[in-house]
């Protein structure tokens, strides 16, 4: 296979970004993308920095702060908080219903749009109040990574970005991304689940369940009852509500097409009617805008655009393509699926898993399918999968926000050496998974 030297030094411009983005968290890849992008570019590509910073995806870019900006203000008020110690209540104290709950939780919580970091920020102080450390970030974690893909969620608008972007060398009409955004979505569900309920079986939590059974809990000492939703939550809720149907009513059967199109050009996407919806919010008083500006995940949203600016250029001068044709070489179209689960999961356990790895193997996509054979929402799906089962690890957000919670008891040395062996061995996990699930039987 030869190459070019633009090719080659695209390449080697991302070799060296996903190189820092495993030893160095401080920095943040996204704006060394975009200056990598204009220096190969403009070298050795012959390509001038305005052209090579359009590539900016300033619709993707829109549409994660639109959504951030709206759950910003929803958690900084209080609302999803005071969902969540309701929601815990459910279960009045039986104790072997807990890990029920909190894996339903944590997958709702992600789903409706706060995301997979939030909704384990949300939850890992309460479950790990519960049982053993290692058990509950399993579980917590597993949740809501399989719920990450929502398309209310940012890890799925980013993944629904680029796959929009790639749609066309797919032979993907616009008209059914809706649909693949939610097939990706439940493939994801379906086998991180899998992996986290099996898991959690398997490394105790079987016997912790039987221990439990017809035990209870102090559910005040857990879980104190809050304060009634005041108006501001409330109001909070009704427009989460919102949020879902306007983004799911108008692509459903007998619907679509059939809105008044002034109404369906404000709300073309999750972005825009999030913006809209924010507008109650901040006016009414209900939302803070300046504390949701404050948690909104700038870098992350920095960081997944400016990778896509290298990742523009690496498409232009043919080294996407090189790398393409690397893993095809090895793959059929069933095969696929191990490997694009397998590779991008072993760079994952260091860098970002939407910030880095989703950018660089998701418009990979188009030459997989082309070259194997294969099925582009399986190949898409086992990319996202791969990238984020390995999150258990501490050495991921997710993975430290759990340590961070796990109570004083906890020897944190033990569970950091646990959760990093157990994140490491999900990259042969996944793709095994990836392979039996979306290639054998074609879930």
């Amino acid at each position: 296979m030869d190459i070019s030297l633009p090719a080659l030094m695209s390449i080697l411009a991302l070799v060296i970004l996903v190189g820092i983005s495993c030893v160095n968290e401080d920095l943040n890849v996204g704006f060394l993308g975009i200056a990598f992008g204009i220096i190969v570019g403009g070298i050795f590509g012959d390509t001038t920095a305005a052209k090579i910073m359009n590539a900016f995806p300033l619709s993707l870019f829109m549409i994660l702060v639109g959504v951030t900006f709206l759950f910003g203000m929803a958690q900084t008020n209080g609302t999803m908080e005071k969902l969540t110690a309701y929601s815990i209540r459910v279960c009045k104290g039986n104790t072997a219903l807990i890990p029920i709950i909190i894996f339903l939780l944590s997958d709702f919580l992600t789903t409706i749009g706060p995301g997979n970091i939030a909704g384990c920020a949300l939850m890992a102080p309460v479950a790990m109040a519960i049982a053993g450390a290692f058990l509950m970030t399993l579980l917590v974690v597993g949740a809501c990574n399989a719920a990450a893909f929502s398309p209310f969620a940012p890890t799925g608008i980013i993944s629904n970005g680029i796959i929009a972007k790639v749609a066309p060398d797919l032979g993907i009409p616009a008209t059914d991304l809706d649909y693949i955004a939610w097939m990706v979505y439940f493939k994801s569900t379906i086998a991180q689940g899998f992996v986290t309920v099996v898991g959690f079986m398997v490394m105790g939590g079987a016997k912790w369940l039987k221990e439990q059974k017809g035990a209870s809990l102090d559910i005040d000492e857990l879980a104190p009852k809050p304060e009634p939703f005041n108006a501001a939550q409330t109001t909070t809720l009704a427009i989460v509500a919102i949020l879902v149907l306007l983004v799911v009513v108008p692509g459903l059967p007998g619907i679509k097409g059939t809105l008044p199109k002034m109404l369906t050009n404000m709300l073309s996407n999750v972005g825009s009617i999030s913006f809209v919806l924010s507008i109650i919010l901040m006016l009414t008083g209900y939302g803070d805008s300046k504390a949701a500006v404050k948690v909104m995940p700038w870098s992350v949203i920095m960081m997944v655009c400016g990778v896509s600016v290298l990742i523009d250029v690496m498409d232009k001068s043919g080294g996407l393509n090189f790398l393409v044709q690397i893993m095809s070489s090895v793959a059929g179209p069933t095969t696929i699926c191990f490997w694009a689960a397998f590779v991008p999961a072993v760079l994952s356990a260091y860098s970002s898993s939407s910030g880095v790895i989703m950018p660089m193997f998701l418009p990979m996509t188009p030459g997989l399918v082309e070259l194997t054979g294969g099925d582009a929402i399986s190949i898409i799906s086992a990319i996202n999968v791969g990238s984020h089962l390995v999150d258990t690890s501490p050495l991921s957000t997710l993975g430290a926000l759990c340590i961070a919670a796990a109570p004083d008891y906890e020897d944190k040395g033990i569970l950091f050496r646990k959760l990093l062996i157990w994140g490491l061995s999900m990259s042969i996990v996944s793709g095994i998974v990836c392979f039996v699930f979306f290639g054998v039987l074609g879930l």
